[in-house]
C-alpha cells in the first residue's frame, strides 16, 4: 500500500466542469481531466481495505486497490496494465458508468468514497496519450469462425476477446455505423464518438471485421449464419421499449425517449439534417432514470424553452435509509449533470391521460399523485391519492421509462428460440436452446448498465471460446483451452 494515511489528508475532489451557460451552446464533453498530481491523490486516498467490496460491486471485478497504488506510486503504465486486464474498454466506463464500486468503497461507510471512476478515466487517457494502448493481436490463429449479432458494449467486448483468441470473428450491425448503444444511445456530451472510433480502429487492426447496414433475418438468414460459423452471439441488446398505453397516446408529439436520443446522435455525426424541434418548446420527460437525464441534456442544447421530469417512484433520501445499509447500492437522491442545466422534477406522479387543444397534436398531461405502501409481503403497493390531479402543459413529450426485451422475432424467428418469462433469451450459462447460437448482455439478463454489458461479452466470450476448443481437442487430442488451468 502505498500512503497509509491518504484517506485522511486528502479530500475527495472531483475534475472542473465547463459552466451550464457554455456547456449548453454544443454536444461536446464538458468534464475537465484533473491533473496527475491531483489523480494521484485521489488514488492515494484509497485504503488498500483488507476485504476490497468495490471488487464485489464492480461487475468486471477491476483491480481497483492495485491500480490506485500504482496510480499513487506514479506507475501509470502498470495501472494501465491493471485496468485492462479486466475491463476491454475503460474509456468508456469511465465516462458513463455510475460506479457501483463507489458505492460499496469502504472507505464511504463515514466518509466520501475514492473518486474510482475518474481515476479509471484518467489512466486510460493518459495511457493513449503516451501509446502504451497496444492492438489486442492474438498470439495465434484458429481455424474458428464466429458470428457477433449487435455492436453494443456486449458484443464489441465479445469480440475483442474472441478476436485475441485468435479466431476469426464478424460482428454484424444493422445500423449504416457500429457501437449500437454506444453510439445512438448515449449522447456526445457524456461519450463522444470520437472516443468510441478510436477504440474501434484498434479493434479492426487486431482483425476483427464489422459488417454494417446488415438486419439478421430481414438482409441475411440467419440459418446461414449457423451454418457458415462455428459460433454465433446475440448480443442484440433489449430494444422494444415500454410504452405507456393510456388515453392520448396517439396525439402527435409523443416519442419514445431512445428514438429521440438515436436522432440527436445521428444529428451530431451529421448523419442527418433533419432533428425534432425543441427550440422554445416546453418538453416532458416521463421518467427519471439515465435515459431520461440523458433526454433532458439534449432538450436544453436544444434550446427547449423548459424541461419538467416525472418520476413514478417516491422522491428517494439524500442519505442511506436504514433498510439501504452499505456496502449495497445507496438508493439516495442523485442530480445528473443534465438535472444541473435546470429541470423541474417531479415525484409519486402518475400519468393518466395525454391532453390536446386541437386533438391532433399533444399540449398537455393529467397526473396524480401516488403514494406507495408496504404490503405484509414486503413488497410495495402504489395507491393514487385522491383529489391530488394535476395538469402540466407541454409541447413535446419523451417516454423514458425502459425496456420489455430484445425484439427477438425480427431476428431470429423460425428457430424456435427459447425465451423466459420477461421475453428475454433463455440460456443456459450462455448457450441458448439452439445449437451453436450463444446469447449475452441486455438481451439475455433484461435492461441493465453499459458494465454490466461488457462483463457479460467477456464472459459469453470465454464460454465460446471452451466450446470452440472442445470441440478442437475431440478432432486433434490436444487440450487447447486456456481456461482449464
Amino acid at each position: 500500500m502505498g500512503k497509509i494515511d491518504g484517506f485522511i489528508e486528502y479530500k475527495r475532489q472531483l475534475p472542473p466542469k465547463e459552466s451550464v451557460s457554455n456547456r449548453i451552446t454544443h454536444f461536446n464533453e464538458f468534464i475537465d481531466l484533473s491533473e496527475k498530481v491531483i489523480i494521484e491523490q485521489q488514488s492515494a486516498r484509497c485504503m488498500d481495505c483488507g476485504v476490497a467490496f468495490c471488487h464485489s460491486a464492480c461487475p468486471l471485478g477491476n483491480r481497483i486497490p492495485e491500480f490506485n497504488d500504482a496510480v499513487y506510486r506514479q506507475q501509470w503504465e502498470q495501472a494501465y496494465k491493471i485496468l485492462i486486464s479486466t475491463n476491454n474498454f475503460p474509456e468508456f466506463t469511465g465516462r458513463i458508468c455510475p460506479a457501483p464500486c463507489e458505492g460499496s468503497c469502504v472507505l464511504g461507510i463515514n466518509n466520501d468514497p475514492v473518486t474510482i471512476e475518474e481515476i479509471e478515466k484518467s489512466i486510460t487517457e493518459i495511457a493513449f496519450e503516451n501509446n502504451w494502448v497496444k492492438v489486442n493481436t492474438p498470439l495465434r490463429e484458429t481455424n474458428h469462425k464466429v458470428a457477433i449479432i449487435g455492436s453494443g458494449p456486449a458484443g464489441l467486448a465479445c469480440a475483442d476477446e474472441l478476436r485475441a483468441q485468435g479466431h476469426q470473428v464478424t460482428v454484424y450491425e444493422k445500423a449504416d455505423r457500429i457501437g449500437g448503444l454506444l453510439r445512438y444511445g448515449i449522447p456526445d456530451f457524456k461519450l463522444e464518438k470520437s472516443i468510441l472510433d478510436r477504440r474501434l480502429n484498434l479493434m479492426k487492426e487486431a482483425g476483427v471485421q464489422f459488417e454494417t447496414g446488415v438486419t439478421v433475418g430481414h438482409d441475411i438468414d440467419p440459418a446461414f449464419l449457423l451454418s457458415e460459423y462455428d459460433a454465433t452471439v446475440l448480443c442484440i441488446g433489449s430494444t422494444v421499449p415500454r410504452d405507456l398505453a393510456i388515453e392520448g397516446r396517439n396525439l402527435e408529439g409523443i416519442y419514445f425517449a431512445m428514438d429521440f436520443l438515436t436522432e440527436v446522435n445521428r444529428f451530431v455525426a451529421g448523419e442527418q439534417s433533419h432533428l425534432l424541434d425543441c427550440r422554445n418548446k416546453d418538453i416532458l420527460v416521463i421518467g427519471g432514470g439515465d435515459t431520461g437525464s440523458d433526454c433532458i441534456g439534449s432538450a436544453h442544447r436544444l434550446g427547449a424553452k423548459s424541461v419538467t421530469q416525472l418520476e413514478l417512484m417516491g422522491k428517494p433520501p439524500t442519505t442511506r435509509s436504514e433498510d439501504n445499509p452499505w456496502p449495497q447500492w445507496p438508493m439516495i437522491l442523485r442530480t445528473s449533470s443534465s438535472h444541473e442545466e435546470g429541470a423541474e422534477r417531479y415525484w409519486a406522479v402518475a400519468t393518466k391521460r395525454f391532453i390536446s387543444d386541437d386533438g391532433v397534436r399533444v399540449s398537455g398531461v393529467e397526473t396524480v399523485k401516488v403514494q406507495w405502501e408496504k404490503t405484509k409481503t414486503g413488497s410495495y403497493e402504489m395507491k393514487e391519492i385522491q383529489n391530488s390531479q394535476s395538469v402540466i402543459l407541454c409541447d413535446v413529450v419523451f417516454l423514458a421509462i425502459g425496456f420489455l426485451h430484445p425484439l427477438i422475432d425480427t431476428f431470429f424467428s423460425g428457430l424456435n428460440i427459447a425465451l423466459d418469462r420477461r421475453q428475454n433469451i433463455k440460456t443456459n450459462g450462455y448457450k441458448t436452446s439452439v445449437d451453436k447460437l450463444f446469447a449475452a448482455g441486455d438481451a439475455r439478463m433484461g435492461q441493465s448498465l453499459v458494465v454490466h454489458a461488457i462483463a457479460e461479452g467477456r464472459k459469453v466470450a470465454q464460454s465460446v471460446d471452451a466450446y470452440l476448443n472442445k470441440d478442437a481437442e475431440q478432432q486433434v487430442g490436444v487440450d487447447l483451452n486456456p481456461y482449464s488451468l
